[in-house]
């Protein structure tokens, strides 16, 4: 007979999502999936894509963009250098200090953003100079391959993965709280794992609410 003071174990299921900390969708994204952290049975894992990496061998970037992705590099670099020194531990934290300067402060010296994050977190600023170096981007390629290789190479940031089901997405804004935020991931999950569903999109009419 089983002891009145059991309670019943509750099954939690695994989620990761890739992330680049310069994406706007992305930090739209990843604060709906705190949200629904809280909400639904569910485990976050943090991972890098780069969307550097997406755009290196394009040729049909105009000068604005391009510059824009050679300074994309600079973000990941160090959060995947910061990984392998002191864990994956350190990744959410770490992005949200980025996202935070990034997207809600407005900052675009990346630089400067490198330097005040790893400060906020705690972690040795030696780590910034892995921003103009490419020793990571080896292991920078695989955590984004990984992501890329459950939807396909004709997505961006962000993708989520759970219970053997990965969708690129959502893109939404502003970023859904509560009840909303808990539906809105029910929905995503299903659709995602109906056999056949390959899409669901309509055109943006309003760019990411961050606020």
């Amino acid at each position: 007979m089983a002891d009145e003071n059991d309670s019943p174990q509750t099954s939690r299921d695994a989620v990761e999502m890739w992330f680049d900390p310069i994406c706007p969708w992305a930090w739209m994204t990843s604060r709906w999936l705190m949200e629904v952290e809280t909400l639904r049975e569910i485990d976050v894992t943090w991972s890098v894509m780069s969307l550097a990496v997406l755009n290196e061998h394009r040729h049909d970037l105009d000068a604005a963009y391009r510059a824009r992705m050679d300074e994309a590099w600079g973000p990941v670099r160090v959060i995947i250098a910061a990984a392998e020194a002191h864990s994956d531990s350190v990744i959410k934290p770490l992005y949200d200090a980025m996202g935070t300067r990034i997207h809600l402060r407005r900052m675009n010296d990346f630089d400067q953003v490198i330097r005040e994050s790893l400060e906020e977190v705690g972690l040795p600023a030696a780590l910034a100079k892995d921003a103009h170096h490419k020793k990571y981007d080896a292991a920078l390629h695989r955590s984004h391959k990984r992501g890329i290789s459950l939807v396909g190479t004709d997505v961006g940031t962000p993708i989520i993965s759970v219970a053997g089901v990965a969708f690129f997405g959502p893109v939404v804004t502003p970023s859904p709280k509560g009840e909303d935020a808990a539906r809105l991931w029910d929905g995503c999950v299903l659709v995602a794992g109906t056999p056949g569903f390959y899409e669901l999109k309509r055109s943006r009419t309003e760019g990411p609410i961050l606020t």
